[in-house]
């Protein structure tokens, strides 16, 4: 498209879904099921922290942010998504691509940086804890999540800024769902200010999270080693075991998703499947894992189906 096009007026064309029209409903619903599935298990999560008082430290006030992060992922991505399979509409206004790219983006790189504060936390409290206490003082745990997503909003904005224009030179979005490689491919004119930028995002982000990931769990391993004490060791293994699955799935399906817009030789559908996954995945997967392999959070379970008599229910009431 040769002729300039004012952003304000104009509608975007999300790539097809290739949903044949007999599959339509089933889909639909399949979608609107699985949003419902991750909206109903981080509220659990999140209620579990909130509502329970021995869940109040800075180890269940970090991961409080996990499910925050990830229902700002889905609610950016699905209910659009849903509303096109039903409507066999693949339109989108400018705009609203381009708040979905920032939120998506403000998801990825905060999945990162959150998981990173969290492996923080378990090296303090393995390699150092008498210092446990000080280190990680609720003024402290304050300032590490207000810096985290101030940083995260920070870098994210700035990234979708370059990219926004009063004229577009395109209306196709090659891909499922609007994202900041798909928008750039939409500006007039040198991308390449756009293009670097966010290599260096994508870099300093994955390498930020990784050095810290892998700097913490090799100096708890070290600890747990040497201070050979099997319960602190078995503990201490599951713990990262469960943090590292989580982050290196994360890590991968993101990587792949965003370089292979980058390289047009990459299958159209690798990039769709693995850009789905980023979206889907994590959102579901992490309050299950976080819910069902954490004890304290399993123990005082939001939805616990004991038995509680009816003077302990006063007693708790009370407290």
């Amino acid at each position: 498209m040769d002729s300039n096009l004012s952003i304000y007026t104009t509608f975007l064309t999300l790539e097809s879904l290739d949903i044949p029209t007999s599959n339509t409903l089933p889909a639909f619903i399949f979608g609107t099921l699985t949003y419902c599935a991750i909206l109903v298990f981080n509220m659990t999560l999140l209620l579990t922290i909130a509502l329970n008082r021995k869940l109040h430290k800075p180890m269940y006030v970090l991961l409080f942010n996990l499910p925050i992060n990830d229902m700002l992922g889905a609610s950016a991505f699905f209910p659009q998504l849903v509303y096109s399979i039903l409507s066999q509409n693949r339109s989108i206004t400018y705009s609203a691509c381009f708040v979905q790219a920032l939120l998506t983006h403000v998801y990825g790189a905060g999945s990162l940086l959150i998981l990173s504060a969290m492996a923080y936390d378990r090296y303090i409290a393995i390699c150092c804890p008498l210092k446990y206490n000080t280190l990680m003082s609720p003024n402290n745990l304050l300032k590490i999540i207000i810096i985290t997503w101030t940083f995260d909003f920070t870098m994210i904005g700035l990234l979708l800024a370059l990219n926004y224009r009063k004229e577009i030179c395109s209306t196709k979005i090659v891909d499922i769902h609007c994202n900041n490689p798909s928008l750039m491919k939409l500006v007039c004119g040198d991308t390449k200010l756009n293009n670097y930028y966010g290599l260096f995002t994508i870099a300093f982000t994955s390498s930020l999270s990784l050095l810290t990931v892998a700097f913490t769990y090799i100096q708890i391993l070290i600890t747990v080693f040497v201070k050979r004490q099997s319960d602190a060791k078995s503990k201490a293994i599951q713990t990262c075991g469960t943090h590292l699955i989580v982050f290196v799935c994360l890590q991968l399906t993101g990587l792949v998703s965003l370089i292979a817009h980058r390289f047009e030789a990459v299958p159209l559908n690798l990039r769709r499947a693995f850009g789905a996954c980023v979206m889907v995945f994590p959102p579901m997967i992490n309050p299950l894992i976080y819910g069902l392999k954490t004890k304290e959070i399993r123990q005082n379970f939001f939805f616990s189906c004991k038995k509680v008599s009816p003077t302990k229910w006063k007693k708790k009431f009370n407290e």
